[in-house]
This record gives C-alpha cells, sequence and structure tokens, in this order.
C-alpha cells in the first residue's frame, strides 16, 4: 500500500457517501426491495479494492465485506456502509495503523523510486543494494508488526538477527508463503553479492526483476 494516511480517509469518506448514492436507488415492487445493479457493483468493487489494498483479503473487514455484500439490495448496501463505518471509526480513531508504519511505506517507496532510477541509467550494482535494504528493513518492519525479536541475545548483549533468518521466521510464522520466503532469499543473495563487489555474478536483468518483485512484495504486505 502506498497511500498516506489523509488519502486513506478521503477514500473511506467517497465509499460512504457512494453508499448513500446507491440507497437513493432504492424501488420496490410486489416481491421485494432492489437497488441499481450498476451502481451496487460499483460500490462494491470499488469497496473490495479499498479493503483489499489498505488491510488485505485476509482481514476480516475485506472477507465481511465480501462474503456478506454480494447483491443489490438495499438491507446489503447498508450492510457495506455498516462494515466502511467500522473501518472509518479504527482509522479515525488511530487503531488501524501506526504513524511509524505509514511513514516507512512512503519511505520505502522513495528509494525504490531512487533504485529504479538508478538502474535506468545503468547503475545495476548501487540499484541492488538500495533495494537489498530497503527489502531487509521491511522484514524488520513486519518482525515488530508480528511481536517478532528481530534481536537474539549472545554474552548477555542483544544482537541483530540475519536478514536471512528473519526471513525464515517470518515465512514459519506464515506472514507469507513458502514461494515468498524462496523469493526474498535469491534477492537477499543478489544483493550480498552487489554489495560485496561480485559484479559479474548477476546482470542487469535480474536486478530488474528483483526490484519489481520487492515492489511488490511489499505493497502486499504492508
Amino acid at each position: 500500500m502506498n497511500m498516506k494516511l489523509e488519502d486513506i480517509k478521503k477514500r473511506i469518506d467517497q465509499l460512504i457517501s457512494i453508499a448513500g448514492q446507491v440507497l437513493s436507488t432504492k424501488r420496490t415492487n410486489d416481491y421485494n426491495s432492489y437497488v441499481s445493479a450498476e451502481q451496487f457493483n460499483e460500490f462494491r468493487s470499488a469497496s473490495l479494492s479499498f479493503l483489499k489494498n489498505t488491510f488485505g483479503t485476509e482481514h476480516p473487514y475485506y472477507m465481511e465485506f465480501n462474503k456478506k455484500v454480494n447483491d443489490a439490495s438495499p438491507y446489503l448496501t447498508e450492510e457495506g456502509r455498516g462494515i466502511l463505518k467500522a473501518v472509518k471509526n479504527e482509522i479515525d480513531g488511530g487503531w488501524a495503523f501506526t504513524v511509524k508504519g505509514l511513514i516507512s511505506a512512503e519511505i520505502f517507496s522513495n528509494f525504490l523510486e531512487m533504485a529504479e532510477y538508478l538502474l535506468t541509467e545503468g547503475f545495476k550494482d548501487p540499484a541492488a543494494v538500495m533495494a537489498g535494504s530497503v527489502l531487509e528493513e521491511h522484514l524488520r518492519q513486519l518482525c515488530i508488526k508480528n511481536s517478532i525479536p528481530i534481536e537474539s541475545i549472545k554474552d548477555g548483549k542483544p544482537i541483530p538477527k540475519k536478514a536471512d533468518l528473519i526471513n525464515s521466521q517470518l515465512a514459519s510464522a506464515n506472514i507469507y508463503n513458502k514461494l515468498d520466503q524462496k523469493s526474498i532469499t535469491s534477492w537477499l543473495d543478489l544483493r550480498n553479492k552487489a554489495a560485496h563487489g561480485q559484479y559479474s555474478e548477476y546482470t542487469k536483468e535480474q536486478v530488474v526483476f528483483m526490484l519489481q518483485g520487492i515492489t511488490n512484495f511489499i505493497s502486499r504486505t504492508t
């Protein structure tokens, strides 16, 4: 997700307003009440897209909306609006996000854009180092978010865990799947080669795929 908090608040207000517009199309016949199917489907699709990008498909808000709000009826439109109002209350109350998490997402985006610029200018090696560093910091943020320690204790002193270990622990905790874990392992390996001057052991094309993969991974797991 690459949205600022004010953008998220603005969008949730828009969706709640769209729900009201759908309800204004309410009609009743001899059998039941209904709303405009076209406007309802627009409301449903836009809301699911917002909930997916903001919370992910495994979050209760997304799952409940997707399951319940599935027919062009006034009652189900109201159900959807109720879910969105609950989301709004959570966001307005500051419970859905941490300021640090939002700032991190924006910073990550800026650094990935810088890495992409370096790549287009022919500097594949610093681009690989920068993208890999963003990935490693994102993994640490995921650990903090999911209460996974990012340090181990050795001789009574805290020692930062290596990125490979963090990757393994996050996958074991089902924060992401084994396919993601395998991709991350390869990206970290490429980053290490770039950082240690092993420039001939990878190509510009591999860095392109690495950057695309990291960008997609962060957007899905932020």
